[in-house]
């Protein structure tokens, strides 16, 4: 887009291979955007990559390593000069509680919901403060800011996200860098129906288990990974100007019942 509202920006989206995060790929790129995204599943990426061409620049990777975050930024630099726009939207949800989440559960969900989204901020932080600025947005949940049942390591992660948000606003506030949070609550991705969740995967089962989910919430139905999308690109771009520290709660009206 010769207009669009991330013209000549650079951006770069963790987990961009399905989900919220293909979804923002996709938005960020007709928004006149270059976006380098990753994730783990190569397939997935390079099918995002032939549908969206050569603004779309994907890079195998795995968040929980601390080379591979490094590797990322460091490309992403290579490839196009410099980053504007950090998204860190790759995480993992898991269930369990107090008593039945297990050891490697607690620290998988930690190392990816938490650490990552700590070491791709860093990493991208030198480079925002030398071109005198730059964007963070941070996906966390509306069980980061409410909690949830049979959740306990995902809801601690996305709550440890959501202090993040507002610290790192605080620290950087003065360096022109803004830092901001999108908080979804249930919205339907790919992975649904790949884990499982509705117990079967045929579109009856899955129709039912969106209708069943949605009428919990006071909008009556479940977001789409593109609402989730728009708000990011909100927090991405100059309309939010004077916008940080903000956690954002796109969830159907879940957080204010």
């Amino acid at each position: 887009m010769a207009h669009g509202r991330l013209q000549n920006k650079v951006a770069l989206i963790t987990g961009g291979t399905s989900g919220i995060g293909a979804a923002t790929v996709r938005l960020f790129t007709q928004e006149g955007a270059q976006v380098v995204f990753t994730g783990r599943r190569r397939e997935l990426g390079e099918a995002v990559v032939r549908e969206m061409g050569p603004d779309a620049f994907y890079i195998v990777a795995d968040h929980t390593q601390p080379a591979d975050c490094e590797r990322c930024v460091a490309e992403t630099v290579a490839r196009y000069g410099r980053v504007d726009i950090l998204f860190n939207n790759a995480g993992i949800v898991t269930k369990g509680t107090a008593e039945t989440i297990s050891w490697e559960t607690w620290q998988a969900t930690i190392d990816l919901n938490v650490t990552a989204v700590w070491q791709m901020s860093r990493l991208v932080l030198p480079h925002f403060r030398a071109r005198g600025g730059g964007v963070i947005i941070n996906n966390a949940s509306d069980w980061g800011l409410v909690g949830g049942k049979d959740a306990l390591a995902y809801c601690v992660s996305k709550g440890a996200v959501v202090q993040m948000t507002r610290s790192m606003a605080l620290d950087h506030a003065r360096e022109n860098i803004r830092v901001n949070a999108v908080c979804p609550g249930d919205t339907f991705v790919e992975r649904w129906v790949e884990k499982g969740y509705f117990e079967g995967s045929d579109p009856v089962t899955v129709a039912q288990g969106l209708a069943e989910t949605g009428a919990a919430l006071p909008l009556g139905r479940v977001g789409q990974a593109e609402e989730i999308a728009k708000a990011v690109l909100f927090l991405a771009c100059d309309d939010s100007s004077f916008i940080t520290g903000v956690l954002l709660p796109v969830d159907g009206g879940n957080t204010a019942a």
